[in-house]
């Protein structure tokens, strides 16, 4: 199911305030504020209303730790979310509210964190350097999610904005790689809300630019679109029908290079904006609460 058969060609050169007029989602939602307040007020009410297990250490690096909210059977499946801020703001804390819906599934639910670019607690921090984090969570998450009431072998990511990209990242991810003693399909399914899979238009502009601080090769290690699809895997992607022309068109062309078999779903939600798709998430009967309780299910 696809949002529009249009190809996603890629934009042809534009000046840096092109690219800022559509890429920073600050700007084009100006009651992002309101969005945010929102999800912290929610994210403390559902650490005060649920059980949870805060701080956790998945390595030794700069804001390597996770918040888990176990399921109330054991052998649950698994969500593991990844929060958005551009790779360089925002927090987990932020995004347990997300928790509470996704518990309601059946789901262990675990909120990863990550460190910030430019730079955290003075350490330099590139997008890659990221991604690289998020292995060593998701890792840490099949070897100890047992002990939490989770089912290692039924791991499914979620992500929102910058949370998205990496869950596609995590997707065509080679475990063998990462640790020899981790299974081949560690992770066989994710949603991506609102993410980004060409790094290059990003690269462009200069509002992000200045904190991301791409180089071409960055743009090739962390483009999932500029990879082979990877076999046997699932990604479910979802873009707001009202994000700029270049969300739509990234969110079209990760369903294009890595074909409907693998990314059998490519949508975008009517009325939604950057930041109101994730309150879709938790809201019962909508598209993708609807998506999000399939993919666990798969």
């Amino acid at each position: 199911m696809t949002s529009s058969s249009a190809p996603a060609k890629p934009p042809r050169a534009r000046s840096g305030a092109w690219y800022d007029s559509l890429y920073n989602n600050r700007a084009l939602v100006p009651d992002f504020a309101d969005h945010f307040a929102r999800w912290q007020s929610a994210s403390q009410a559902a650490r005060n209303q649920v059980a949870c297990t805060l701080d956790v250490a998945y390595g030794t690096g700069v804001n390597e730790t996770l918040d888990i909210f176990p399921a109330a059977k054991p052998h649950a499946p698994v969500v593991v979310f990844i929060h958005g801020g551009y790779w360089r703001s925002l927090d987990k804390s932020d995004h347990s509210f997300v928790a509470p819906a996704l518990q309601a599934m059946g789901a262990c639910v675990v909120i990863v964190n990550y460190a910030l670019c430019p730079s955290t607690q003075g350490q330099t921090v590139t997008v890659p350097d990221i991604a690289l984090q998020m292995t060593r969570a998701l890792a840490w998450t099949h070897q100890h999610i047992a002990a939490h009431g989770g089912d290692p072998a039924r791991i499914t990511l979620a992500g929102h904005s910058a949370g998205g990209h990496l869950a596609a990242m995590l997707l065509a991810t080679d475990w063998k790689k990462v640790n020899a003693k981790l299974p081949v399909h560690l992770v066989r399914k994710a949603l991506s809300i609102s993410g980004l899979f060409d790094l290059a238009p990003v690269r462009k502009a200069p509002f992000l630019q200045a904190s991301l601080q791409l180089t071409p090769k960055h743009v090739r290690q962390a483009s999932p679109a500029l990879w082979a699809s990877p076999r046997q895997r699932t990604l479910f992607t979802v873009v707001g029908g009202l994000e700029s022309g270049e969300f739509l068109r990234q969110n079209r062309l990760i369903h294009q290079t890595w074909g409907p078999r693998t990314v059998p779903v490519c949508e975008a939600l009517e009325g939604c904006n950057h930041f109101s798709v994730l309150g879709e998430l938790i809201r019962s009967g909508s598209r993708l609460h609807t998506l999000m309780q399939a993919l666990i299910l798969l």
